[in-house]
């Protein structure tokens, strides 16, 4: 009788045994499935479990049955590719806000949409990017507070972390402030997970690194309306956003000309994606693009990557920005550099 009721639950243990063990290079044979419907107290002939895993089949699983290199079966069809499992894996061991102790607990998840084996080969191949990671667990509630207070349109509180220089002790020290915002979306750039808002004593937009946030709560106050502090007259749209902010630093959009040598075509392309309009310059040597973006140091940053590769032509404020910059860095490098002078000790 005991045996009859376990049996309700024996595809499900066959089905669990070949997600994790099998696939098409680690065939599963019928004696360690009926070993293991054993030790979970369910005793049954070689039979029934070819009728179990036809039952299997019939229902949509593609479960095949190989003669070699060893007689067993194999699931072989996955939610995921395993390409697609190693740009999980990569993107999480990249990712600098994700703490080490998360690191692993992600990677042993991704490791369950596969076969304990490819798994195993995924995380050899990955390695190890050997790169800081931050240390605040408080970030994974922090993001789910934050959709929560995006998806009930609500306020949400933090206390907001920032490293200072300390002249006095020549050192660095942490500085804490206490943030009441509107959110309006949560943007990955420049491999740093930032939340976008509305403070309420402005009528601007902010950045703040969700890995310098702390105590993150939503409270009861409704967010003022994204089309009030921004250009998008219904939902705050992030892609866009994201595609013309650079460095998240906060600006106005405006309409942008650039004179681009033809070395640069794919890195404008993969910057501006379809949001640009590519024509063609007097020289052969270069080509015009005019798109759109976020006016701010962090373009101003951006563009004087590229040196004379690239020349803004519009707008005007741009120019003269760059025109600046430009002098400062020539003016810090005119003359040779004069010694420091040395510290003394306090007595």
């Amino acid at each position: 009788m005991a045996d009859k009721g376990k049996g309700k639950l024996k595809l499900m243990y066959i089905l669990q045994y070949l997600q994790i063990h099998s696939d098409e290079n680690h065939p599963v044979s019928t004696e360690e499935l009926a070993e293991m419907l054993l030790e979970k107290g369910i005793s049954c002939e070689r039979k029934s479990i070819y009728s179990d895993v036809q039952t299997l089949r019939d229902a949509g699983l593609d479960i095949l049955r190989v003669k070699a290199p060893r007689n067993g079966y194999s699931l072989m069809q996955r939610d995921f590719e395993l390409p697609e499992l190693r740009l999980l894996m990569d993107a999480v061991q990249a990712a600098a806000f994700i703490t080490p102790k998360k690191t692993e607990d992600l990677l042993e998840k991704i490791g369950t949409l596969c076969s304990e084996h490819q798994a195993a080969a995924l995380r050899r191949q990955i390695g190890d990017f050997q790169k800081s990671k931050y240390t605040n667990e408080e970030i994974y509630y922090n993001i789910d507070t934050i959709e929560q207070a995006i998806a009930q349109g609500k306020k949400i509180r933090f206390r907001y972390c920032k490293r200072k220089l300390d002249t006095k002790n020549r050192g660095v020290k942490l500085t804490e402030k206490d943030f009441t915002v509107s959110p309006y979306a949560l943007i990955w750039s420049d491999d740093q997970y930032y939340l976008v808002s509305n403070h309420e004593k402005y009528d601007n937009l902010m950045h703040t690194r969700i890995d310098r946030m702390k105590g993150v709560r939503m409270i009861a106050r409704a967010a003022r309306p994204a089309s009030e502090v921004s250009p998008y007259p219904n939902d705050f749209d992030a892609a866009d956003y994201a595609a013309k902010v650079f460095h998240m630093f906060s600006g106005e959009v405006e309409p942008l000309e650039l004179r681009c040598h033809v070395s640069l075509l794919e890195e404008i392309l993969d910057r501006f994606g379809t949001q640009i309009t590519i024509t063609k310059a007097r020289s052969e040597d270069y080509f015009h693009a005019k798109t759109e973006g976020i006016v701010s140091d962090g373009l101003v940053s951006w563009l004087m990557q590229f040196s004379s590769r690239v020349e803004v032509l519009a707008p005007q404020n741009l120019r003269d920005r760059l025109k600046t910059r430009a002098g400062e860095i020539f003016g810090l490098y005119e003359n040779d550099p004069e010694p420091e002078a040395a510290e003394k000790d306090d007595a």
